[in-house]
């Protein structure tokens, strides 16, 4: 028989309901959640801890393979700026150097209490780590192409990129394809992304500069310079005179979507996106966005609409730490009308719904195993 393990805090969050510190956690030596009593009914052996108990986090953005480049990028630079260093960088660092600064990140994102990530591949550079790690992963294998004639080849070498995942066949691990994001994917190759069978959730960086929208707009804008300074054709697109989210969205209306950062997003951007996709998840990267545009999204305004929202890391190369619970710290100091409880949902239950995995992450309900974390005001740390 498992041994059970007590937990109780100075109160526990459920992944839906923060509870007083007078309820006691109860878990298998693995973690499986047996349930949840009151400290009267609990007996003996019951760990006392000096902080929230909270299932795993779940960062649903992350782009582990650019752990190498931390401080390499100023910040500060705009998003145009910042794209056009981490393409010119991202190779400057020997094999050895990244392996080593993807394990190290891997490990940290583990002991600070996060249980599962969402995370962004453009190579098999995480492949290795993603063998033996203690995390679940979702890797995104993304995909970009701006040039409609190289819409197929760019397709093919993302889906080949795609295969060398799956042979994984891990169950801590699942992929699927996505689009990188409405400035770098043709009409032509979001056509050939939406029509890849099996293939959930998507993930797509939204809106996370004003260019963006510009270039959809009337094309204009920052990203005409950088399409020049990478020597890359953008005559064949024509804009639709919107902003880029109501162009590309309808590709994807049909399944899960998780839209990341929305630093620009618009009260008509995210009521288009809940009439035309109601499977769509609005992923917040707070630190990312006042590192490279220094500007938030207006957070206000997606829970005004009851937006799904989730947390995520993006980079080290746009990010001092890969810490679910420093992003939840920088939207309390900037949103301190949000409830920590509210905050806490976003970043535990509501991942798991986007990344598809309730069925083990995201609550303390009976069988799961999401991990077990610890939170103070200085920080986050893994229990179990």
């Amino acid at each position: 028989m498992a041994q059970e393990l007590k937990f109780k805090g100075t109160a526990l969050f459920t992944g839906r309901q923060l509870l007083p510190g007078s309820m006691v956690l109860i878990t298998t030596n693995s973690g499986k959640v047996l349930d949840i009593v009151h400290e009267s009914s609990a007996g003996e052996d019951v760990r006392l801890l000096n902080g929230i108990i909270t299932p795993g986090f779940v960062n649903t953005h992350c782009h582990l393979e650019l752990s190498h480049m931390k401080g390499v990028i100023p910040e500060g630079t705009g998003l145009p700026a910042f794209l056009t260093s981490v393409m010119e960088k991202r190779g400057q660092q020997d094999h050895a150097a990244q392996q080593e600064a993807i394990s190290r990140a891997d490990v940290a994102m583990w002991e600070s209490g996060i249980s599962a990530v969402g995370d962004i591949c453009n190579g098999t550079a995480t492949l290795a780590q993603k063998q033996h790690t203690k995390l679940y992963y979702h890797s995104f294998i993304e995909s970009m192409g701006f040039i409609p004639a190289a819409a197929q080849s760019r397709y093919d070498y993302s889906m080949d990129i795609l295969h060398q995942f799956r042979t994984l066949n891990s169950p801590m691990h699942t992929c699927s394809v996505v689009p990188h994001a409405p400035y770098s994917v043709s009409s032509e190759l979001f056509a050939l992304l939406a029509g890849t069978p099996d293939n959930t959730p998507v993930s797509i960086h939204n809106q996370e500069c004003e260019a963006e929208n510009t270039l959809y707009q009337d094309k204009t804008g920052a990203f005409l310079d950088f399409y020049a300074h990478f020597g890359m054709d953008a005559s064949a697109f024509t804009p639709p005179g919107t902003n880029s989210l109501p162009a590309w969205l309808p590709w994807f209306k049909h399944l899960p979507v998780i839209l990341v950062h929305n630093t620009y997003s618009t009260a008509s951007d995210i009521a288009f996106t809940k009439e035309q996709a109601p499977k769509a998840w609005w992923c917040l990267c707070p630190q990312a966005n006042l590192y490279i545009e220094k500007r938030l999204p207006d957070v206000a305004l997606l829970r005004s609409h009851a937006s799904a929202i989730t947390l995520g890391t993006d980079s080290l190369a746009s990010n001092h730490s890969l810490s679910v619970w420093q992003e939840i710290q920088a939207i309390r100091k900037q949103f301190p009308e949000i409830s920590l409880e509210e905050i806490l949902q976003w970043a535990t239950l509501n991942g798991a719904e986007a990344l598809g995995i309730t069925h083990t992450y995201g609550g303390f309900e009976k069988d799961k195993q999401p991990g077990i974390t610890l939170i103070s005001e200085t920080e986050s740390r893994r229990i179990l």
